[in-house]
């Protein structure tokens, strides 16, 4: 038998890969207690997610409700599997830089301690199971504002001729910025699992997602930019634009792309690995231009407010390069661009949105 442990398995990147490495052989051991409902109110219950990959995982995924902070838990869990365990994929964090600052004590719980647990269960129990971290570019706090940037219609955009007019390496400073809270708590589990690598030699990777997105995203106003916006353009709610005219910009990667990555650093893992891992230059867009986008799609205008006041810590453009890790495994390819990305959450999504609103 070999076995996945998935953390956040309810979520958008873990329940992609608990499909996806099911589909490849792998018993799938899925730990979630749908924190994502105390973080974010009901609507981003993920709960829906959870009976639907039980069905259709059925004998292939067993779930666990558990804490990432249960030391105890997560320890009798990893030696219940011990030499059977082949993969640890860890998506499971409080994702918000915005509510960090509403409890930085457990927001550094969930992301920090949380993370540092399962490192440590891999070490004594699986030190030879590749060990994916999905990190975030907030990592580098504010310092991508720092670029020369050029304003244009609809959209932000680096000044041509820079070095990092493909996208932002790896190699930006993550020192001397602000970083929100949330920021700061990733630092700490995205050094952790390069320390880990490190010092024990185990193959980990920090994978530094901008926009991670799809259609099985619960999203919400704090989290969840593209799954959120579609939502209310369908149902009518009400969204409010955050600063920088509407312009800035964000990268955004299908689920399905990143979990292919995943699987290209599952088939050869390297020894504590760091990738900015975004939409890069295929599949980016700007506020305004993803709400155009939206309310094309879905054939209504979106109710929406500008606030003049950014979000602390929110980059004015983001656009990652991921050169590196294309170079370390040539054969993966991207396939969703951010139009093809909003179609797919709309048509998955829709009635089920609307049916909510009705109750």
């Amino acid at each position: 038998m070999s076995v996945a442990i998935i953390t956040g398995s309810a979520g958008l990147i873990g329940s992609e890969a608990s499909k996806f490495f099911a589909e490849k052989g792998l018993d799938i051991v899925g730990i979630d207690n749908n924190m994502r409902q105390v973080f974010f109110g009901k609507d981003a219950s993920t709960s829906w997610n959870r009976e639907r990959l039980e069905k259709s995982l059925a004998g292939k995924y067993r779930h666990l409700n558990i804490d990432i902070r249960d030391t105890e838990a997560i320890n009798k869990t990893f030696q219940e599997y011990n030499s059977n365990l082949k993969l640890i994929i860890h998506t499971a964090a409080q994702p918000s830089h915005d509510w960090a600052a509403k409890d930085p004590q457990m927001d550094f719980t969930v992301n920090a301690n949380g993370t540092l647990n399962l490192l440590d269960a891999t070490r004594n129990y699986a030190p030879e199971a590749p060990f994916i971290f999905t990190s975030t570019n907030k990592v580098y706090g504010d310092t991508p504002n720092r670029l020369p940037l050029v304003e244009l219609e609809t959209r932000w955009e680096i000044e041509q001729g820079h070095t990092y007019e493909p996208g932002i390496r790896e190699d930006m400073s993550i020192d001397n910025c602000l970083h929100s809270l949330f920021g700061a708590s990733k630092v700490a589990a995205d050094v952790l699992v390069q320390e880990y690598g490190r010092y024990f030699n185990m193959p980990t990777a920090c994978f530094r997602g901008g926009c991670l997105t799809g259609p099985n995203h619960s999203g919400t106003q704090l989290h969840g930019f593209l799954a959120y916006l579609m939502k209310c353009t369908v149902t009518g709610k009400p969204y409010t634009i955050y600063g920088y005219k509407g312009k800035q910009v964000r990268d955004n990667i299908h689920s399905e792309d990143l979990i292919k990555a995943f699987y290209e650093f599952f088939q050869a893992p390297r020894v504590a690995e760091v990738y900015n891992t975004g939409g890069g230059r295929h599949s980016n867009c700007s506020m305004l231009e993803a709400t155009q986008m939206c309310q094309e799609i879905a054939g209504q205008k979106l109710n929406s407010t500008y606030a003049e006041a950014n979000r602390i810590g929110d980059h004015i453009w983001w656009i990652s390069d991921n050169g590196k890790f294309s170079s370390h495994y040539p054969n993966w390819k991207m396939k969703y661009d951010v139009k093809e990305i909003l179609k797919e959450i709309y048509e998955f999504n829709k009635e089920r949105w609307l049916k909510e609103g009705e109750t």
